[in-house]
């Protein structure tokens, strides 16, 4: 199946359980009259903090669970660590480190929780062993866009519920600091048509996606970034997932695997944070505070315009070397949003503040879906046909 052959059988599925979304370019326009004066404010603020010799020189290594070569998620704590150095005039300094420098890339949590380091650039979803709750930072399957998880994060109440329960139950303080947009849904060395052809493969999925795998009947396995390439490759794994056509390009996956899925129904708009020590964030001066924030946020909107405007290449070239795209039956789909659900009742069965969080941020769900619903999903699938 070819590109276009996808795109059109995308199109048709739209409206069905699952859809792929379409990504778009950006194009780079002169700056608004508001994006200039907003730049001249960010110039003043930062001479006035430049010059403020009452603030501290700071300089802070940053754990990371990425490997140097994936230049647009290791980017997203460049980004960050760029900002906050332009907006304090130099004097706080922020270095981020590839993933094994300072700690293994899926043990960033933990040396910022234990304070071994002050900060860290990671997806919270790697430490639901830690706690279920973790998942509702970076995404859970069957849950929100892009878009949506922003919405809800900094317009409805997300981030603040789960800052409250980092800070009692870790003694960390996070931001949003980067999103990849909806997933693929992994590279795969045999076809998958039912959910039955599930069982027993052995797959490279973390977060709560691994669980919902777990429950249909695969063998799970979590492993960071710059080890899926070897596994894949001796057959360690049958199939893994990464994040999209531009990073798992860089990571050389269509080398290892022929058949390329989507959507990832377990990672439809996956948040990355930046994660604080509350020890370290507690002593930082209000301006200093301020400063991460717009930089996180900054990260947070760049890194996912960048994933737009590169992905649609690599997927072209990927199709053009070989790769084989395919879209999830609505077998596998049902029977893991089935999964997924059950699952989240399960955790709010056994756990309070799981369920605390998920009742609120289902409500939230619903709202939002229905009435992009309304809208997002007519055009895109109207869209969508100019592929068939």
């Amino acid at each position: 199946m070819d590109r276009r052959e996808f795109l059109g059988f995308a199109a048709k599925g739209a409206l069905g359980v699952a859809a792929v979304g379409i990504a778009g370019c950006a194009t780079q326009e002169a700056a608004t009259p508001t994006e200039v004066a907003a730049a001249e404010t960010a110039k003043e603020v930062t001479s006035a903090v430049a010059q403020d010799s009452s603030l501290p020189e700071i300089d802070w290594q940053m754990a990371t669970s990425w490997p140097l070569a994936l230049d647009t998620i290791f980017g997203g704590a460049q980004i960050f660590a760029e900002r906050v150095s332009a907006m304090s005039g130099g004097k706080f300094r922020i270095t981020p480190r590839a993933a094994g420098e300072l700690a293994p890339g899926l043990e960033v949590l933990n040396v910022v929780e234990q304070g071994a380091v002050p900060i860290g650039h990671t997806a919270s979803y790697y430490y639901v062993g830690k706690s279920p709750v973790t998942a509702f930072g970076t995404s859970l399957p069957f849950g929100l866009t892009a878009r949506q998880q922003n919405a809800w994060l900094y317009e409805g109440g997300g981030l603040q519920l789960l800052q409250d329960y980092y800070k009692d139950r870790f003694g960390v303080i996070q931001f949003p600091a980067g999103n990849t947009g909806a997933q693929m849904g992994g590279w795969w060395n045999k076809e998958i048509d039912t959910a039955a052809d599930l069982q027993g493969l052995k797959v490279r999925i973390p977060g709560l996606g691994g669980q919902v795998m777990s429950k249909l009947g695969a063998t799970v396995q979590v492993l960071a970034g710059g080890e899926i390439f070897q596994a894949l490759q001796t057959g360690a794994i049958d199939a893994a997932e990464w994040v999209g056509p531009y990073d798992d390009e860089k990571l050389g996956l269509q080398d290892a695997a022929t058949f390329y899925y989507a959507p990832g129904w377990w990672e439809p708009g996956p948040t990355l944070e930046v994660e604080i020590g509350l020890a370290e964030w507690d002593k930082l001066p209000e301006e200093y505070k301020a400063i991460i924030e717009s930089a996180a946020f900054q990260a947070n909107t760049q890194m996912m315009a960048r994933y737009d405007a590169r992905n649609f290449e690599a997927l072209q070239r990927l199709v053009d070397g070989g790769t084989q795209l395919r879209v999830y039956s609505d077998d596998i789909m049902n029977a893991a949003m089935a999964a997924s659900f059950e699952l989240y009742d399960e955790f709010s069965q056994s756990d309070p503040d799981f369920k605390a969080i998920f009742d609120q941020w289902n409500v939230f769900r619903q709202g939002i879906q229905a009435w992009h619903s309304s809208l997002e999903t007519p055009y895109n699938v109207f869209v969508a046909h100019q592929f068939a």
